[in-house]
């Protein structure tokens, strides 16, 4: 397959079929382009193509029917005479309907047919949609493209990430003209190489929130072993302790006390495979010996990792606003105020608490600030604006500056209950003791990796040093080429 690579216009082509384009074209007659098929994509592909300036020709099995659902502007005919008309065409019909222009294969010989199809599921059939239409017109040149934007977007205009269209052909100076026409509909073509990555292509939009199933995965088993972990622990040992009914915390404390514990774990999961990565490359003296392919997965599961704790802190952010809006909270208010008075007691300030209380309401909006900064500077668009040492410092070192204000967050909230035995139910520790857990051993691997001889070393590895190169040097051997540097990470 060829290297991906972002195709320009090819200068050396002396004819092509695209209007307006600064390479020589002297007639300003509209250029025409056949589709054939007449449903919903076939539509929107046609109302694009006439705002930027073309004559659409479209081929239908009952065109009088179809003519009613196109601009007047537009030739709604036969396949037959669409095809006779045009030198592009673009075949906006399902695989099973391929065999229906067998006919008009002599008609099609030389003709560039751009295949927009999709199947319904992943690796359908044992060829591409495309290869089978090669397959069928041989003498035809069959460019794969388009097949990765929607109608909506066609009629609205491309915007960022739906601007990409994948193209791929056997025929290179058909897959340029394919790649200009692209660039004239205002979308980012793709050049993909030959028609054998049209497979992958086509299996592109069926692909369902593939990075993202880890990472809900990891999410949901974490929320759902701290929500039973709180459930025994709030609701079950007060029950069997003292045969006092919590139930009605399940529907907001229960779920306030899951979130942050499951937040600021998916944030620990952000930067401990990174940390890992660097102890594999002290650990072989080297970066180019491959990560195993669990490392590998896990540092591309890192964005969808820091999204999902952001969600969690920001839901954990709504609960908390609404605790002192509950029944419950305002009758435990009123019974306290009852107690204070019937003890006499006319100051109740703590001023310990009152600090405590402050100092984890500061470090808890912090934290959220900072996620919120780093799941902004994720998006596309906005990453795009950043060189990468910009990018590099708000994801990195923000990142652990993050995850050190929430890890003051979760010791402020739990201050001396860690040490009081009244808090280990059931002999487990409370909550914020394993919220705690991974956020240390994560600020404890990055305080070794900033130590100068640890650091050092590292930094001269990931420029390229390598101890093997070293010990074959003092032993005076020749350096032995291994198969596994071949693929640097």
């Amino acid at each position: 397959m060829e290297s991906i690579s972002m195709m320009g216009s090819p200068k050396n082509l002396n004819e092509t079929f695209l209007p307006n384009v600064a390479n020589g074209i002297k007639d300003a007659r509209k250029t025409t382009i056949g589709i054939i098929g007449s449903g919903d994509f076939a539509k929107s592909l046609t109302i694009r193509l006439i705002r930027c300036g073309y004559h659409i020709v479209v081929g239908s099995r009952n065109p009088k029917l179809a003519a009613e659902f196109f601009p007047h502007v537009v030739d709604v005919t036969h396949h037959e005479d669409a095809v006779a008309k045009t030198n592009i065409i673009f075949v906006a019909i399902h695989r099973e309907h391929y065999a229906s222009l067998w006919d008009l294969k002599h008609l099609l010989t030389g003709k560039i047919l751009i295949d927009v199809s999709n199947n319904t599921r992943i690796d359908q059939y044992p060829d591409s949609n495309a290869e089978y239409l090669a397959s069928l017109f041989p003498d035809s040149l069959v460019v794969k493209g388009f097949n990765v934007i929607s109608a909506w977007s066609l009629q609205l205009g491309p915007k960022d990430a739906s601007r990409q269209v994948y193209i791929c052909s056997n025929n290179v100076q058909a897959r340029h003209q394919v790649i200009e026409l692209a660039r004239q509909l205002s979308f980012i073509p793709i050049d993909l190489g030959a028609l054998s990555s049209s497979r992958e292509i086509e299996n592109l939009p069926l692909q369902l929130f593939t990075l993202w199933k880890g990472p809900v995965v990891i999410a949901i088993s974490l929320a759902t072993f701290f929500f039973i972990y709180s459930f025994v622990r709030d609701v079950i040992h007060p029950y069997v302790k003292n045969q006092q009914s919590d139930f009605y915390k399940i529907p907001i404390e229960i779920v306030n006390k899951t979130l942050p514990i499951v937040a600021i774990t998916l944030l620990s999961l952000v930067y401990l495979p990174g940390l890992i990565a660097a102890a594999y490359q002290l650990y072989y003296g080297t970066k180019y010996r491959r990560f195993p392919l669990w490392l590998d997965n896990w540092l591309q599961c890192r964005k969808q990792l820091g999204l999902l704790s952001f969600f969690f802190a920001t839901v954990h952010v709504a609960y908390s606003l609404c605790l002192p809006m509950r029944r419950s909270e305002r009758y435990l208010f009123l019974n306290m105020a009852y107690q204070q008075v019937h003890a006499n007691v006319e100051n109740s300030w703590n001023e310990e608490e009152v600090w405590r209380i402050e100092m984890y309401i500061s470090f808890g909006i912090m934290s959220l600030g900072l996620l919120a900064l780093l799941a902004v500077t994720s998006i596309p668009s906005v990453n795009s604006a950043l060189n990468w040492r910009e990018f590099s410092f708000i994801q990195s070192t923000l990142g652990y500056v993050a995850l050190l204000i929430s890890t003051f967050h979760v010791l402020i909230y739990g201050w001396k209950r860690a040490f009081e035995g009244e808090y280990y139910r059931f002999y487990t520790p409370p909550n914020f003791v394993l919220a705690l857990v991974l956020p240390s051993i994560v600020i404890l691997g990055k305080i070794i990796l900033l130590l100068p001889c640890v650091s050092r070393k590292l930094r001269r590895i990931r420029r390229g040093w390598e101890r093997s190169h070293v010990i074959e040097e003092a032993s005076g051997s020749a350096p032995h080429l291994s198969p596994e540097r071949i693929t640097v990470m």
